[in-house]
């Protein structure tokens, strides 16, 4: 269980955020719910994870700007009193050809997967280790490995992201606090019209013979924050059927 544990998790309003949100709270984690502009869905998750008798807040911030992120993580420390578990789902997706991207999207991308964990990463860390320990997670993603068109920054943002959470592993160690990676194969979530068709390499020939599912996912991170993790880090886990082997 997860019981007197705080727990932060960026985008978490819909799709793989939310999920983790709620099994995380369902597992006894107060949960600070995290996105950038939809408060509504925000305060739904809140609600649902109220109504099942746990504890939230809804949390409105860009992860890519410092000030914001500094601010959400006060209110978190001031409401729960302090975070044991981040984990950094918020995450843009995008399809553009690299011979027609601009420098600006790029960069959009990566401040938000990229910049945005680590901002998160600097700013709970200091909490983590005045509580004896905590658990980072960064989702990644399979494509990422696989190597799909129109996605070069997307693909750069989490292979980044996975070299954060290995170096970060190593550093962190000595106060007790596991990084590691969590990547998603083609899960069925709704995507929004920015994301475009789900890339053909995570469609065909599952071996599992399904999609996975967002409950999946969170399975796996609760496993990685809670007690049975604690010997796991500096890894990147898939959770994609079979479609990508390590």
């Amino acid at each position: 269980m997860l019981t007197g544990k705080v727990a932060l998790v960026s985008g978490a309003g819909k799709n793989i955020g939310r999920a983790i949100a709620l099994r995380l709270a369902a597992d006894g984690a107060a949960v600070v719910v995290n996105g950038r502009s939809d408060a509504a869905a925000l305060e739904a998750v809140v609600g649902e994870i109220s109504a099942a008798g746990g504890s939230a807040m809804a949390a409105l911030a860009d992860v890519s700007q410092p000030e914001a992120v500094a601010a959400m993580v006060t209110a978190a420390e001031a409401r729960f009193g302090g975070v044991d578990i981040l984990v950094s789902n918020a995450g843009l997706r995008r399809q553009t050809p690299f011979l027609q991207m601009e420098l600006a999207e790029w960069r959009e991308i990566l401040s938000v997967a990229l910049d945005g964990a680590f901002l998160l990463a600097r700013a709970v860390a200091p909490l983590m280790v005045a509580r004896g320990g905590g658990a980072i997670v960064g989702m990644s993603g399979v494509s990422t490995h696989l190597g799909v068109p129109n996605r070069c920054h997307v693909s750069s943002s989490k292979a980044g992201l996975e070299g954060l959470m290995r170096a970060l592993a190593i550093e962190l160690a000595p106060h007790r606090i596991t990084c590691n990676c969590v990547a998603p194969g083609s899960i069925d979530t709704a995507r929004g019209a920015a994301a475009g068709v789900r890339p053909g390499k995570l469609e065909g020939g599952i071996p599992l013979g399904r999609r996975g599912s967002v409950e999946d996912i969170a399975a796996t991170v609760r496993h990685l924050v809670g007690p049975e993790g604690a010997y796991i880090t500096g890894q990147t886990i898939h959770v994609n059927g079979g479609v990508f082997l390590t």
